[in-house]
């Protein structure tokens, strides 16, 4: 890891300094770092595609017959 003397990382309110931890620990940091990333990303995309939703059922809305008013 890049100037890992200084990485830390906190686990349940603990702050660690990654290079006093386990190859496999710092592995298991990356992997959820990665995973975190990528549920950014797809909150980020759901955000779209739910804005995206919403301007097609206006645009169909806006397409319907209009019901008569007596």
């Amino acid at each position: 890891m890049a100037d890992e003397q200084q990485q830390t990382v906190t686990i349940d309110g603990t702050e660690y300094n990654v290079a006093d931890l386990s190859d496999n620990a710092k592995a298991q940091v990356t992997n959820l770092r990665v995973t975190d990333a990528e549920i950014e990303k797809l909150k980020q995309q759901l955000a779209i595609f739910q804005t995206a939703r919403t301007a097609y059922a206006r645009a169909l809305s806006e397409e319907l017959p209009k019901k008569e008013t007596h």
